[in-house]
């Protein structure tokens, strides 16, 4: 394994943690700063907002820069951002800082996608993908329990150090092990953005954030879902997590497998009518415990089985504009996160059970099924 991809595996990571520790922490910050749960949820929306400024901010301020040098500045931005949420004086502050924490999410994906492929051996470009996106797997695994574990145990605070901590070991092993790779070609700003004018990017887009809203209809929902639907007691929730991150981990090892062995159009294609029949699964056997496990492992994989596959096929239908093109693939998973949470979450407004989640659920990653058959369809005619 390259030493390069486990530098940029490190700094997915940090931005795993940074990104989910906070559904573990949110009840010990609102109350420690006096504010309510909903209010305290409005971090996790300013960390998407971050995102969604960063991926095109990125192409305005460093399309001219070697990536390394990009990734370097990003690593950087992981850490101060999160050092000055750690030391947040107060709620309007830390929400300000986790809008700069989420900046270099999506410019980070961007630059270091092509970094892998650039690197990757021949034929292994998608599993040189799965590798720098292990570690957004690996943070959901371990690093998020292991976060809300030590919040609880000192502070919320400590969190957000740790994963400053691990920006810092990015950006060292970025320093060592990232090639002295060359800019892209300069394309100018507008050329940046010309690939948009064609309809397979928006395809690829449309079916990121249509599978991923729905696994995060149901997977916004997973612990109450877990605990009162699924009858698991609530000290048993960390180790359910734990189990949804490995399924996450593996289906994330297992996409970029197949993509290099099949093809990455196929596998998402595939992927995707899966998870449609495993919340559909859920939503009739969520009354079983074992049988809800195992449909949550199921659909947690197939969340990550398409990350590597779709941000290949990004860059491939993007040229000219490879690093807006990869980065706005993680604008398109925080829209579908930030989607799938409010329609996950109309069910139970309505004062349905919590397995009612997995129904819109099922519905958008179908939508994203049918979306990426037609995106197959067309790249099938051209080819052919």
């Amino acid at each position: 394994m390259k030493k390069s991809l486990i530098a940029l595996a490190f700094g997915t990571l940090a931005l795993g943690m940074s990104e989910f520790v906070m559904m573990g922490i949110l009840p010990d910050i609102a109350r420690s700063l006096g504010v309510s749960v909903p209010q305290a949820g409005h971090l996790i929306s300013a960390y998407a907002l971050g995102v969604c400024v960063g991926a095109p901010a990125m192409v305005l301020v460093a399309r001219r820069r070697a990536l390394k040098w990009i990734l370097s500045a990003l690593a950087v931005l992981i850490v101060v951002g999160n050092l000055c949420a750690a030391a947040a004086p107060g709620y309007w502050v830390l929400l300000a800082m986790r809008f700069v924490s989420g900046l270099p999410h999506g410019a980070f994906f961007g630059a270091g996608s092509i970094v892998a492929e650039r690197v990757a051996e021949q034929g292994h470009r998608t599993g040189a993908v799965s590798i720098m996106i292990v570690g957004m797997t690996v943070a959901n695994l371990f690093g998020v329990p292991l976060g809300t574990y030590i919040s609880g145990f000192v502070a919320w605070r400590a969190a957000f150090a740790i994963v400053a901590v691990w920006g810092v070991v990015a950006f060292v092993l970025i320093r060592r092990w990232v090639p002295a790779l060359p800019p892209l070609p300069d394309s100018g700003l507008k050329g940046q953005f010309r690939f948009l004018r064609r309809g397979a990017p928006w395809l690829i887009l449309a079916s990121v954030m249509l599978g991923n809203g729905g696994i995060f209809c149901w997977y916004s929902y997973v612990g109450p879902l877990m605990i009162r639907t699924s009858g698991f007691a609530p000290d048993r929730l960390t180790l359910v997590m734990m189990l949804a991150g490995f399924g996450m981990f593996a289906g994330n090892l297992a996409g970029g497998h197949l993509s290099d062995r099949f093809s990455p159009e196929r596998v998402v294609r595939a992927t995707l009518l899966v998870a449609s029949a495993a919340l559909t699964a859920i939503f009739f056997g969520a009354h079983v415990g074992w049988f809800s496990l195992g449909a949550m492992m199921l659909a947690t994989a197939c969340l990550f089985c398409v990350s590597s596959p779709q941000q290949l096929l990004i860059l491939e239908h993007s040229r000219g504009g490879e690093m807006l093109g990869a980065a706005l693939v993680q604008v398109a998973f925080n829209l579908g996160n930030a989607l799938g949470a409010y329609c996950g979450g109309l069910p139970i407004d309505r004062g349905l059970g919590y397995e009612w989640v997995a129904v819109p659920g099922a519905a958008f990653a179908f939508g994203g099924f049918l979306v990426s058959a037609w995106f197959v369809a067309r790249c099938s005619a051209r080819r052919s």
